[in-house]
Order: C-alpha cells, then sequence, then structure tokens
C-alpha cells in the first residue's frame, strides 16, 4: 500500500502541484515570519548588549519607589555630588554621568533627519584617557562648548554634513544653530536602526535636558576584581530614595525583555496573517483530494475488490497527503528564508534599517515549517481519505460513484442552518457592550462555518441570479452556469477559500474606515482652534513656543496644554492633570458640558470629564484632594464636567495653578486662533515665526484630518498585502479545481468539439466558470465582512458615542470587480488546456 500511494503521488504529480503550491506559500510566510523575527531581535539584542559593553552598574530614577509616588512627576536626583561620590568607592574603575534626550535635526533642506522617535541627543563624556570608548571621532573632535555638536557617522552621510558646517537643532522648540565640530561612530541601537545620534557638550546637555549639574544616569565599570553585585552593594547605601541600582547583566536582560516584547507582537501578526494563508489552503488541500478520490473511484474500488480494508485505504490517500505535505514543508521553508531576506531589504528601504546581523534560522522554524506543512496536509485529506475507503468493491464495475444522497443534503443543510443561525444570533448579542468580544468572536467563527456547510446549497440561487448575464455569451455562458452548479460541494470548497479572504479584506476595511471617519469628527469638531503646535514625535514643547506665538496680533487666543502626573483622591495610581489657560480653552474647544461650563477655571476649580467623575463619584461642586508633581497637597473644586472622547479627556485645572508644582514647565501642543482663520499663508507665517523648525509641526483641521487617514490608510495597505497571500492560495484553489475539473470532462468537452464548439467558444466556457465561481465567492465574502463590520461599529459605538458606521460602497463594488479578475486570471491556464484538447483522444478517454 505504500508503493501504490507514492506511485499515485507521482502519477498525479501535475495535479498535486498547486496543492504543494499553496501548502508551500503558507509554510514560507510561517518560516519566513519566524526566521524575520529572531534576525530582528537578535540584532537589536546584540547592538544594545554592545552599547552596555562598559557598564558594570546603572544608577537611574526609580518610578516604583514609595518616593517616587509621593510625589510622582518629581525625578530622583542624580547630581554631581552623587557622581563624586560613587567615583571614589573601591571596587569603582570609572563613574560617568549620561544626560539624553529628544534632539532633531535638520538636513540643509530644513527637513528632518531620522524617523523622529529616534532622534535623540546626549552628552559627549571622556574616559581617564581623554577618549570616549563609545563614541569615538573618525573626524573632528569633541563639542566643547554651547553652540558645538558632533554627529554620529550615518547621520552626517545621510545629511551630508561635515565638520565644520552650520546644523539647525531642536530639542523642545524653539531652533538652535551648532556647528558641527566632529562626525563619530556608535554602537547606539537606535542609530543602526535609522535614528540619529547628536552629542553635546555636558553643561549644555544638561541646560537642555535636566539642571546644572543633574544627569539622567549614572554609569559605572568595575575594578578588575570586583563583581557587578559587590558594586550595587556597595554604591546602594549612597542613593536617594527614588533612585536604583541596576546590574549591567539585569540591564541588558530587561533590554532583552523589552525586545522580546516588541518583536512578539509582530510576530504574532504575522504568523496569524500566514495561518488565514494556510486555512484558505485547507479548502483546495481537501477540494483536491476529494477529487483526486473521485476520479480514482475504480481504482480504490478494485483494491478493495483484491482484499484491501477501509483502513489501508484510508492510510494510502493520508500517505500521498503527507508526502506532499513534506515536501511542501521542505520547500516553503527555503522559500520562507528568502522571505525574511525580502523583508529586511524592504524595511531598508523604506529607512527602517536594521543593526548588521547574521540570518538566525533557529531549530523551532525548520521543525515549525515541516510540522505546519505535514499537519494541515494531512487534516484537510482526512475527509476524502475516509470517503475513498468507503467506496464499495461494487464500484470496480463503473467509473461513477453514488451522488450524495437527498438525506446526507438535508442533514447538512440542517447543521449549516443551525450554526449559521447560532452565529448570527452571538453576533448580534456581541453589539450590546464593548466587553462582548468573545461573544462576538465565537459568534463569528459559528457563522462562517455555517455558511462554508451551507454554500453547496447556496450556490444554485446565487449562480441562478447571474444567469440573464451569462445568457450573452450564448452556449458559452449556458454552459459555464450548468457546469458551475453541477458540483455544488466542488463549486462551494473553490468559492469558499476566496470568500474567506474577502470577508476579512471587507470587515477590516469597514472598521477602519468607519474608525477613520470617527476620529476625524473627534478631532476636528470638538476643537475650535485653527492651528495645532507639537513636536513631531509628540515630546515635550518648550513654552517659549506659546509665549512666542502669544505676541502675535494676529493670534486671538492661545493655550499651551501641559500634563504633570498626580495622585487624586484615593486612587494609588497616578493620573494626568492637564493644564490649560482657563480664561482661552473655551474658544479653542468644542466639548459637550453636561454640568457647568470653563468659565471660573482658575484657582482650585477643575473641570473633568463625565467617565472620571463616575469612577470616583464626584458631581458638580465635589471637592477632592490632590497631591501634585512636587509632592505638595492641595484641594480641588468640580466646576464642570463634559463628555469625553478619544482626543479630550481627563481632569483639566488653569496652567497658573498647575506650574508651580511642575518640575519642568512643557507643554505637549499648543492650540491657537488666529483673526484670520485658517489659511497657507497663516500657516506659512506660524512657521517662519517658529524659525522653519524641523521638529515642530503646525497643522490645521485639514492636517489633522489627513494624517489620521493616512495612518489608517498605511494600516489598511498593510493588511491588505498581509491578506494577499491568502487571496494568491485562494486563486490557487480555483487553477486547480479548473484544471482538474477540464480533466475530469476532457470526454465531455471533446464531444463538445466533435459537434462544432470553437476553440474560442470552449476556452470562453472555461473563463466564465471561473467568474461564476470567484464572483459567487465575491459576494458572501462581501456580504459576510459587511455584517461582521456592522457588528464591530455597534459594539465600538456602545463606548464611543459619537462613532459613525462607513461602509465603503465603492470598494465593495471593486471588490466584487477584483473578484471577477480572480476568475478570469485562474482560468488562464485550464481554458487554454481545454482548447487544445484533442478531440479524438478526448471521445475514447475513459
Amino acid at each position: 500500500m505504500l508503493k501504490t500511494a507514492l506511485r499515485n503521488v507521482l502519477a498525479h504529480k501535475a495535479r498535486l502541484m498547486m496543492t504543494t503550491l499553496a501548502v508551500l506559500l503558507g509554510v514560507a510566510f510561517v518560516s519566513g515570519t519566524l526566521v524575520f523575527t529572531s534576525t530582528l531581535s537578535d540584532a537589536f539584542r546584540n547592538s544594545s548588549e554592545e552599547g552596555l559593553t562598559d557598564v558594570d552598574l546603572a544608577v537611574q530614577p526609580d518610578d516604583d519607589s514609595e518616593a517616587a509616588e509621593a510625589a510622582p512627576g518629581d525625578a530622583a536626583d542624580l547630581r554631581q555630588e552623587l557622581l563624586d561620590q560613587v567615583a571614589v568607592l573601591p571596587g569603582v574603575a570609572t563613574a560617568t554621568g549620561r544626560v539624553s534626550g529628544f534632539a532633531a535635526l535638520a538636513d540643509k533642506d530644513g527637513d528632518l533627519v531620522g524617523a523622529g522617535w529616534d532622534t535623540s541627543g546626549a552628552n559627549y563624556y571622556a574616559e581617564s584617557d581623554g577618549d570616549a570608548e563609545r563614541y569615538p571621532m573618525t573626524e573632528g573632535r569633541a563639542p566643547e562648548r554651547a553652540g558645538e555638536i558632533a554627529v554620529d557617522a550615518k547621520t552626517a552621510d545621510r545629511a551630508d554634513y561635515e565638520v565644520g558646517d552650520t546644523a539647525r537643532v531642536s530639542v523642545d522648540g524653539p531652533v538652535r544653530e551648532e556647528t558641527i565640530t566632529g562626525v563619530f561612530t556608535t554602537d547606539d541601537g537606535a542609530v543602526a536602526a535609522g535614528g540619529s545620534l547628536l552629542l553635546f557638550d555636558t553643561a549644555t546637555a544638561q541646560e537642555l535636558y535636566t539642571a546644572p549639574g543633574e544627569y539622567t544616569q549614572i554609569t559605572l565599570e568595575a575594578a578588575s576584581g570586583t563583581t557587578q553585585r559587590e558594586l550595587r552593594d556597595a554604591v546602594t547605601p549612597l542613593l536617594p530614595a527614588d533612585a536604583e541600582a541596576i546590574t549591567g547583566e539585569q540591564l541588558a536582560e530587561d533590554q532583552a525583555d523589552q525586545i522580546e516584547q516588541a518583536t512578539s507582537g509582530l510576530r504574532t501578526a504575522l504568523l496569524a496573517f500566514a495561518g488565514i494563508a494556510l486555512f484558505v489552503g485547507i479548502f483546495i488541500i481537501a477540494n483536491t483530494f476529494t477529487m483526486l478520490v473521485a476520479q480514482r473511484t475504480r481504482e480504490l474500488a478494485l483494491m478493495r475488490a483484491v482484499g484491501a480494508s477501509r483502513a489501508q485505504v484510508t492510510r494510502s490517500v493520508l500517505v500521498e497527503a503527507l508526502a506532499v505535505g513534506t515536501v511542501a514543508g521542505l520547500a516553503g521553508f527555503a522559500a520562507g528564508i528568502g522571505i525574511a531576506v525580502g523583508l529586511r531589504g524592504l524595511m531598508t528601504s523604506f529607512d527602517l534599517t536594521i543593526p548588521d546581523g547574521p540570518l538566525i534560522i533557529s531549530a523551532p522554524a525548520v521543525v515549525s515549517s515541516l510540522l505546519v506543512g505535514v499537519v494541515v496536509t494531512t487534516l484537510a485529506a482526512y475527509l476524502p481519505a475516509r470517503r475513498g475507503a468507503k467506496i464499495p468493491p461494487v464500484a470496480a464495475m463503473s467509473s461513477m460513484h453514488a451522488a450524495p444522497t437527498a438525506r446526507g443534503m438535508l442533514v447538512r443543510n440542517s447543521i449549516g442552518a443551525l450554526f449559521a443561525a447560532a452565529g448570527a444570533v452571538l453576533v448580534v448579542a456581541g453589539t450590546g457592550t464593548d466587553d462582548q468580544g468573545a461573544t462576538m468572536g465565537l459568534g463569528a467563527g459559528l457563522l462562517v462555518i455555517g455558511v462554508f456547510v451551507l454554500t453547496p446549497l447556496l450556490s444554485r440561487p446565487v449562480i441562478a441570479a447571474a444567469s440573464p448575464l451569462l445568457r450573452l455569451f450564448g452556449v458559452s455562458g449556458r454552459l459555464a452556469r450548468l457546469n458551475a452548479v453541477r458540483n455544488p460541494r466542488r463549486t462551494a470548497a473553490t468559492a469558499s477559500a476566496l470568500m474567506i479572504g474577502l470577508t476579512l479584506i471587507t470587515g477590516i476595511t469597514v472598521i477602519a474606515d468607519s474608525m477613520a471617519k470617527t476620529i476625524d469628527n473627534m478631532a476636528t469638531e470638538s476643537l475650535r482652534s485653527d492651528y495645532v503646535v507639537s513636536l513631531a514625535n509628540f515630546g515635550p514643547l518648550s513654552p517659549e513656543v506659546e509665549r512666542t506665538l502669544s505676541e502675535q496680533p494676529e493670534v486671538t487666543a492661545i493655550t499651551g496644554l501641559r500634563m504633570s502626573p498626580a495622585l487624586v483622591a484615593d486612587d494609588p495610581d497616578a493620573v494626568d492633570l492637564t493644564g490649560v489657560n482657563g480664561a482661552t480653552i473655551g474658544e479653542l474647544t468644542d466639548l459637550d458640558f453636561t454640568e457647568g461650563s470653563f468659565d471660573g477655571l482658575s484657582g482650585g476649580n477643575a473641570v473633568m470629564d463625565t467617565d472620571t467623575a463616575e469612577d470616583h463619584g464626584w458631581r458638580l461642586g465635589s471637592t477632592f484632594p490632590v497631591t501634585f508633581e512636587d509632592g505638595e497637597t492641595g484641594e480641588l473644586t468640580v466646576s464642570g464636567l463634559y463628555e469625553g472622547n478619544l482626543m479630550i479627556s481627563g481632569i483639566m485645572i488653569d496652567s497658573a495653578t498647575l506650574d508651580p508644582h511642575m518640575e519642568r514647565v512643557e507643554d505637549v501642543q499648543v492650540m491657537l486662533r488666529t483673526a484670520d482663520g485658517a489659511s497657507d499663508a497663516t500657516k506659512e507665517r506660524l512657521e517662519r515665526l517658529l524659525g522653519d523648525n524641523p521638529a515642530i509641526q503646525v497643522q490645521d483641521k485639514d492636517d489633522i484630518s489627513e494624517d489620521i487617514a493616512y495612518f489608517f490608510t498605511l494600516l489598511l495597505n498593510m493588511v491588505y498585502g498581509l491578506l494577499a497571500m491568502a487571496v494568491i492560495v485562494a486563486v490557487l484553489g480555483v487553477i486547480n479545481t479548473l484544471a482538474m475539473s477540464v480533466f475530469e470532462r476532457r470526454q465531455e468537452i471533446g464531444m463538445l468539439r466533435a459537434i462544432g464548439l470553437e476553440r474560442r467558444s470552449t476556452k470562453r466556457m472555461v473563463r466564465l466558470e471561473s467568474v461564476v465561481i470567484a464572483l459567487f465567492g465575491g459576494v458572501l465574502g462581501v456580504g459576510l465582512g459587511t455584517f461582521f463590520g456592522w457588528a464591530v461599529g455597534e459594539m465600538l459605538g456602545s463606548s464611543i458615542p459619537s462613532f459613525e458606521l462607513v461602509v465603503p460602497w465603492t470598494r465593495m463594488v471593486i471588490f466584487l470587480g477584483l473578484a471577477a479578475l480572480v476568475g478570469v486570471l485562474a482560468a488562464l491556464w485550464p481554458a487554454r488546456r481545454a482548447a487544445r484538447l484533442n478531440m479524438l483522444a478526448a471521445i475514447k478517454a475513459d
């Protein structure tokens, strides 16, 4: 039986090719994901470890300490005195004070260099020999005074900067013109990943990021013979209550964990899409083996007649599937390595470079690829194998076997109807509140299964609806309709593969478009301001920006929004207090107040969203205690309650009340109105006023809307790209079904050709059959996807009152058009093959 099974694989290798290719693509996606994320994680881990080679101990703020909780925003005092104390401890070879923060660099065209989030600045520090091991200068010298900077070599090359050039830099808003005195190399992981790093002298860095004589971190290198734990034990007694000492080993482990968490999300997302492609592939595998079993009815019956048991027949078919899965797994793993290399190159082309490092091909990736290929193929072939084992020996007398009985179809349809009804009920039930995601997910799964089981029943009326259009193509159209409904199960399995992909694409499109519209409405309708000013990385903005803008006569109202952590009432977790200009905030926002207003927002008054008030049991006039960022306590009175949204929520107080308690007064953004309203000319004047700062973005409502639309469009394009694999697998399924169908009907096609059907008409017949099947899957997919999108929208609407459902009808039509195009493309080879059949040879075929 084993020899027979292997011989059958070789005999039907052409018909198994598409199945192998479908599994290969899914396995390639899995193995490529595992290899790519392992490579990514290893590269960043090695880079971060290189940056810690001279760090045996790091002293830094402890945000979880009791002192930090008592004063939520008060940073640890890592002062020069502490650095001097730890530097002379026994076992300390070197002690270094480090200062770092955001720093934006403009290129010679005025554009921001780097990825925004990874553009940073730090202080240059030298070792005892006068050189800095981490920042060795390849050109020029280190910065020594204010007005001087050093630039990393990759950034200098990218922005075409040389020693002696003047560069425009921004840290928290105001533009600074700095002279480049040196170019250095670094093992900093952010730089390796496409960011930029600027070095200032220590005094300037402290002025920009902390305060004179203060550091953001102190690092120690142990003397020979001193362990990291011994060093930690010696340093700990000298530390302030809100600081902690962490060994270099622990830092490396923490960074490795952070990198693993960052890459695990990417890995999970990619594997989810790989799973979708494999799930679609199951339909193709099952369909292929079902057709193979049907075509080998006489052969299998003869095996039963000469003594083969049902179990042996089942095993023979499963061995064929095992062979296909093994070949697909091995080939898919090799293709996955190519995908991993391609993904790395793709990131580089988008300036999302990763540190240098080898391609990591781990044992789990190899084993997983083989297991996925073998298990998926074998499981998908199990039901066709069992069906083949049930063929009675008497079927050897005929090449045909009994079609499914009416009773069997009735049972199937009843089960499908029950699943579909139960799924629809659960999906609708899950729309009530936002905590019913599990109920909705279960319902969606049951509904998809139910529709899949019902597709043979649904195929006849849906395809019949296309009859008027098919009649336009004469005999070819009529034959195509009859062929499409001849074997409803086969048509259903082929269409279901495409249905799955289009269901996901349509559902995600509806949800994404609805969320984009909802957030856009929130962002624009809750704002009365003409412009919103913020940093490119949405980091802290200098209050000088607000002062500069407020001095302009054309600015009629302005406020900075500044955040400060605080403890309110008995809540153990810190919340952010938002400081605003109480006199102007009402002119710049359009919030729906249920009680009170912004009037009188000064002194100890506060306004807050209704959810916050409800959580604490507060109402208009309630008072509550507050512990500010600096540890001082006070009392606030609720003077207004408004309906919060995703853009604006929380507790607001007057900036004059909040500022004295902030360690550093900084804005998150600045909102303003001008006398002439929003216009390109006004925007350009404001940008010039701020020095054409590359780090600052001045946005009107249209710009905010464009940013939101761009984000969701980018997200959708990524999803479309990842789901394209599932669609490609579905196309292979259509090709495979049509090719095997042509093989089965070669005698019939030969007869049609003999009685006058032209080659052109034969091709058209196969193409139309393919288009009908693809459109059937497309209609089911678009319908299910729209229903799921509506259901998720209803669930989101229960927690987002302003949620607006958007059904992109134009895209729906495009999706159906693409389904038809899939049918046309999938039919190219089978149609050509059908038209080129030799009439006499086809008529004589069994």
